[in-house]
C-alpha cells in the first residue's frame, strides 16, 4: 500500500517503524534473547529430533536431542573449568608480573608526559569511580544469565514441541498466492542457519586447535585456556579477531621476559587467520550466509548496543536470514544485495547513460 505514496511520506513512517520495534527490542531484551537463541538451538537440533521420532514418540525424541545438546554443553564447560583452575594456580606470579609492569608505565608516563604520581592515582580512581555503574550491571548481567540458563531449554522444548502449529501459523498469515514464496523462504532459511552453525563449530573447533598448538610451541601459559577464549571471540567478525590476539600477547608480557614471544604470537595469530578466512570459512563455513565486511561490523555493533554480548553473537545468523528473505522479495532485492558480499564490476547509473549513448547513436 505504501508503494502508492510519495519518498517523503514512506520515509518517515518506515523510519517510525524502525525506531517503534528497536524499542521494543530493547524493553523486552531478557525476553527475546533467550527466545533467540532457542530458536537457533531448536534449528540445529532439529533434524536430530526428526531422526528419532521415526522410532519414538516425539516428545520423547525431544527429550532425548535435547539430553545430547546438554551433555555436549556441559563437556566443553568442565573442560573449560578445568582449565581455568590453571590459571589460578599461576594468579600470584601474574600479579608481581603485573604489578612491576604497572610501575614501569607509571614512570614511563612520569618521564615522557610529565604526569606525576599522584596525578596518575587520580586518574586511576576516577576511572575506578566511573566503573560502578558497569559493575552493578555487570552483576544483573549474571543474574540475567541465571535465568538464561533455565528459560533456553524451556523455550528450545516448547519451539520443537510446538513447531508444526508454528509453521502452520506463519503459512496462514499469508495469502494464498504467497505460500510458495513462503515456504521457499522458510526452507532456505533453515537450511542456512543449521549449515552455518554446524559449519561455525567446525571452524571454530580447528580455530581453537591451532591456537592452542602455537601458543604451546611458544610456551605461553595457559596455552589451552587462551586459545580457546580467542576462537570463541573469532566468531564476532573482525573485532573479535583483535581481541583474540590481545590476550595471549598479555599472558606472553605477564609472565615473559623481553618482546620476541609476543611478535611470534601476533605473527602466527596473523597465519591462522590467514588460514581461517582463506580457507575454513570458504569451503567450512555455509556458503549461504555471505554478509560483506561493511555490514558485519556495523550489525555486530549495533547488536552490542542493543542487547550487549548476546547481541553481537546473534547480530550475524539475524543478518543473514534478513538477507534471505530479501532476496526472495521483490521489493526488498536491492536491500539483498546491499547485505551480500558480490560487489558489481559498475554501477547502474554508467550502465544507463551507456545504453543511452548506444540507442542515440544507432537511431
Amino acid at each position: 500500500m505504501l508503494k502508492t505514496y510519495p519518498f517523503y511520506i514512506k520515509a518517515p513512517v518506515i523510519l517510525l517503524g524502525l525506531v517503534i520495534t528497536v524499542f521494543m527490542m530493547s524493553v523486552l531484551r531478557d525476553i527475546l534473547v533467550p527466545l533467540a537463541f532457542a530458536a537457533l538451538i531448536a534449528i540445529l537440533l532439529n533434524p536430530l529430533t526428526n531422526r528419532f521420532e521415526r522410532k519414538m514418540p516425539k516428545i520423547v525424541s525431544i527429550m532425548l536431542a535435547m539430553i545430547i545438546g546438554i551433555v555436549v554443553v556441559i563437556a566443553i564447560l568442565y573442560f573449560l573449568s578445568s582449565q581455568v583452575a590453571h590459571f589460578f594456580d599461576d594468579l600470584e606470579s601474574i600479579k608481581h608480573k603485573l604489578s612491576q609492569l604497572l610501575e614501569d608505565i607509571r614512570n614511563w608516563l612520569q618521564t615522557t608526559f610529565g604526569i606525576s604520581s599522584q596525578k596518575q592515582m587520580q586518574m586511576v580512581n576516577d576511572a575506578a569511580n566511573g566503573s560502578k555503574a558497569l559493575i552493578g550491571q555487570t552483576l544483573s548481567g549474571l543474574m540475567g544469565i541465571l535465568s538464561v540458563v533455565f528459560l533456553i531449554p524451556v523455550y528450545t522444548f516448547l519451539i520443537l514441541l510446538y513447531k508444526t502449529l508454528i509453521l502452520n501459523f506463519i503459512y496462514e498469515v499469508f495469502s494464498e498466492e504467497n505460500k510458495q514464496k513462503v515456504a521457499e523462504i522458510l526452507g532456505e532459511t533453515k537450511a542456512a542457519i543449521q549449515s552455518y552453525i554446524i559449519g561455525l563449530l567446525i571452524e571454530t573447533s580447528i580455530v581453537a586447535i591451532m591456537n592452542s598448538a602455537a601458543l604451546l610451541i611458544l610456551g605461553v601459559q595457559n596455552a589451552i585456556l587462551i586459545g580457546v577464549i580467542g576462537a570463541i571471540l573469532n566468531l564476532l567478525p573482525y573485532i573479535g579477531g583483535i581481541i583474540a590476539i590481545a590476550l595471549p600477547v598479555l599472558m606472553a608480557t605477564l609472565t615473559m621476559d623481553g618482546f620476541t614471544t609476543q611478535l611470534l604470537i601476533i605473527g602466527a595469530y596473523a597465519l591462522i587467520q590467514f588460514i581461517d578466512n582463506n580457507i575454513l570459512v570458504p569451503r567450512i563455513v555455509s556458503s549461504k550466509v555471505q554478509i560483506n565486511a561493511l555490514i558485519s561490523i556495523v550489525i555486530v555493533l549495533m547488536g552490542a548496543a542493543l542487547w550487549g554480548v548476546p547481541g553481537m553473537f546473534l547480530s550475524i545468523p539475524f543478518i543473514a536470514v534478513m538477507k534471505i528473505i530479501f532476496d526472495r522479495i521483490d521489493g526488498l532485492k536491492p536491500w539483498g544485495k546491499l547485505l551480500g558480499d558480490n560487489i558489481p564490476t559498475e554501477h547502474m547509473g554508467q550502465v544507463k547513460r551507456f545504453r543511452r549513448k548506444k540507442t542515440l547513436a544507432t537511431s
